[in-house]
Order: C-alpha cells, then structure tokens, then sequence
C-alpha cells in the first residue's frame, strides 16, 4: 500500500502558519488509511496538544515567539507523532511517510519524534528551540 499526500492543503496549512499575517500558530497532518492530509489548524497550544491520540501517527508543525525583550522572532518545529498503541507496521512505515512530509514542511529549526504525551510541553519546545538557536543574550544583567 502506498502512500498518497494532499500536498495542495498540506502545503497551504504550511504558508497560513509560515505567514505573519495570519494568526494560526500550528497545523496537524494525520492519515485516513494511506492518505495524508491536513487535519486541523489552530492558535491555543492546548488544542494542538489534544490532537494527538495514542493510537495515531501524525505529524504537526508549530510557531513559537521566542527571543527576549530585545529582540522577538517566530521559530518553527516539525514533529512527527506515532503513539504508544500504533502497530510495529505502521511505525516502520512512518520513516518513508514522513519523507513525503518534509518535501512540503521544509523550513524549521527543530524536529522532534514523540510516543509520549508527557513530551507535548510548550517547556521542552521552547527548550528544544531554544538550544538550536544559538547564542542568547537577554539583558546582560546577571543574577547575584
């Protein structure tokens, strides 16, 4: 069985949370049997973090401000989801599946793979991004 994509949704879900002008923060792509495509987008952490069921493999990708208050900026991660119930079959398949993925959700400055919901914390996001960013300045004052 082979896996087809809806590369045209996919990839407008991409440019709305790519887009400064647009308030959705994050989009989730799931599959319907060997077809995948776009399955929600939103604005609330929360609600990207309820899309995720133990027996789904999914992928998402989200916009975090991070910086400090001198300078603020949009990051961007990709997660590819296989959940604690998913079958030997369809997680070995997910590797491939997850190729096809990245052909359209190119641009961001992590990638995760998650089987936990413990994992799903806007902290270790903010962690994850934050180690890939470099160097931070903040304000040059330190703590006593």
């Amino acid at each position: 069985m082979t896996t087809s994509i809806d590369r045209d949704k996919i990839t407008a879900a991409y440019e709305d949370v790519r887009s400064d002008n647009s308030d959705t923060e994050w989009a989730v792509f799931k599959f319907e049997d060997t077809h995948i495509f776009c399955s929600a987008k939103g604005t609330q952490f929360e609600k990207f973090r309820e899309q995720f069921a133990d027996d789904e493999r999914a992928f998402g990708y989200i916009r975090l401000q991070m910086g400090d208050e001198m300078s603020k900026r949009q990051k961007f991660l990709f997660l590819t989801w296989v959940g604690p119930s998913v079958g030997v079959i369809k997680r070995a398949k997910m590797s491939t599946d997850k190729a096809m993925v990245k052909e359209i959700i190119m641009n961001f400055a992590v990638e995760l793979q998650l089987e936990n919901k413990n994992e799903f914390e806007i902290d270790h996001f903010r962690e994850q991004l934050l180690r890939a960013g470099g160097a931070n300045y903040g304000t040059g004052m330190r703590d006593a």
